[in-house]
């Protein structure tokens, strides 16, 4: 089983690493491309690309500037330790031990706009640059086209080298329209989480991504490896709910008093 996360806005490179281990991400020289052009823009262009601040726009044209290879742990952090964010919350890498670590390596992969598809301690510099960006690159109008079938084909050999049949999507739409299911050797199943509010089940934004990086942590550190032991995930509350449920989603719920005893 493979697992899909999205990478995260906010970065933490200040904190210690809890772990000395980590890897070089599989894709830096087509990295290296979108900075070479990203150094291009300025700070206005930068701004209205991303919809930023004016003083957003001005640290990330700095982080363009300073990214630099090679990437070693004094200039670059573990991806799965340098996001940070709900989903991230949820997922609290900073409690794995080597184990999990070293599970999650091959059993977890994290989408990104600048980096493709990077294992959780792959290093990475601090950058922002969201798949669904429309910048205009030397392969196409965005980053979709950027990437075309790279991402699709990195995820296929690592399901191969696991002799895994699952890919797990708790990615957002935003990042999973990098991937091209058609072309999947595998059986794809996306989970969907629910809260209770007012009596009624929705999907909530902030608790729905906290659940996934539940979800992503439940994988790693129980080893799963089949549907049927992934629908017993009821971490925080989340209880499976098989007549909402088909082959390729799975719906979990969590009641307004689990909600309030979670937090």
């Amino acid at each position: 089983m493979l697992t899909l996360i999205s990478p995260a806005k906010t970065l933490d490179f200040e904190t210690p690493a809890v772990t000395d281990a980590y890897t070089q991400a599989d894709f830096l020289e087509h990295s290296a491309q979108l900075i070479d052009q990203l150094k291009a823009q300025s700070p206005e262009d930068i701004g209205a690309l991303m919809k930023l601040s004016a003083k957003l726009a001005e640290l990330n044209v700095q982080r363009f500037h300073d990214w630099c290879l090679p990437f070693t742990p004094s200039n670059a952090k573990a991806a799965v330790l340098a996001f940070k964010g709900d989903v991230y919350s949820g997922l609290d890498a900073e409690t794995f031990n080597d184990d999990d670590f070293n599970y999650s390596q091959s059993h977890l992969a994290i989408l990104s706009g600048l980096y493709g598809l990077l294992r959780p301690l792959d290093l990475i510099q601090p950058y922002r640059l969201e798949m669904g960006t429309k910048f205009s690159n030397t392969r196409g109008a965005n980053l979709y086209t950027f990437w075309d079938s790279i991402i699709t084909d990195e995820i296929n050999k690592r399901l191969a080298a696991t002799d895994s049949q699952i890919l797990v999507n708790l990615a957002s739409n935003e990042y999973f329209k990098a991937v091209k299911p058609k072309q999947l050797n595998a059986e794809l199943i996306t989970p969907v989480f629910k809260d209770q509010k007012n009596g009624q089940y929705k999907i909530i934004s902030f608790y729905a991504k906290k659940a996934r990086g539940l979800m992503a942590a439940y994988i790693i550190q129980n080893k799963i490896n089949t549907v049927d032991a992934l629908t017993q995930f009821n971490v925080a509350g989340y209880e499976f709910v098989a007549a909402e449920s088909n082959a390729q989603t799975l719906t979990f719920k969590r009641s307004e008093e689990a909600v309030a005893n979670a937090k």
